[in-house]
């Protein structure tokens, strides 16, 4: 890609993220959260706060703030995902020709470590087999011309649900409990 080309995907993905987030919070917030999607977005194996804010600056220096601007955007934001998930449901089925169906699935996204809220020995059918990993419900809006995900929730295992500490730890809200798939 040349810089003109990166230049319009920067342009068109920070309009598309403002589009979905405008009013909903402080700009410094909207702001960090075209990086964060950005930072989804980028080459990478590792797609947590720390290797993201590393991806997204030019100098070692910047990691730090990147990614304290990251942890606020993703932790402290007051943001309402019903909100966000309904504004692109009427994004995409607007711009989405032919509609035709809704899909649940689940997604299974290995993991190395074990302090991601929901990560565990699970099965994924993702990766095909139980293996380390956190595992989401999705819906998506589709049609022949493609579909797109318009609502994502974490599974949380029983394990992590009956540990009071752990989710405290990670700011599990008390009103999530254990659910069969």
């Amino acid at each position: 890609m040349n810089r003109r080309q990166i230049d319009r995907l920067d342009r068109e993905l920070r309009e598309y993220v403002e589009s979905l987030t405008e009013g909903m919070g402080r700009k410094e917030r909207v702001r960090a959260m075209g990086w964060y999607v950005t930072g989804l977005l980028l080459d990478g194996e590792r797609k947590s706060i720390e290797p993201i804010a590393a991806r997204l600056v030019d100098d070692a220096g910047e990691i730090q703030a990147m990614r304290q601007r990251l942890q606020e955007c993703v932790t402290v934001s007051t943001w309402k995902d019903e909100e966000l998930y309904k504004r692109l449901a009427l994004k995409i089925a607007g711009e989405l020709p032919g509609i035709e169906a809704f899909v649940l699935d689940d997604t299974g996204y290995p993991k190395k470590g074990q302090h991601s809220v929901g990560v565990a020995r699970q099965y994924s059918g993702t990766l095909g087999r139980v293996d380390n990993c956190q595992v989401a419900v999705s819906l998506h809006l589709a049609g022949e011309d493609g579909s797109a995900c318009i609502g994502l929730r974490l599974y949380l295992p029983e394990e992590w649900a009956n540990d009071s500490a752990r989710r405290k730890k990670a700011g599990i809200p008390s009103d999530i409990q254990f659910e069969q798939k």
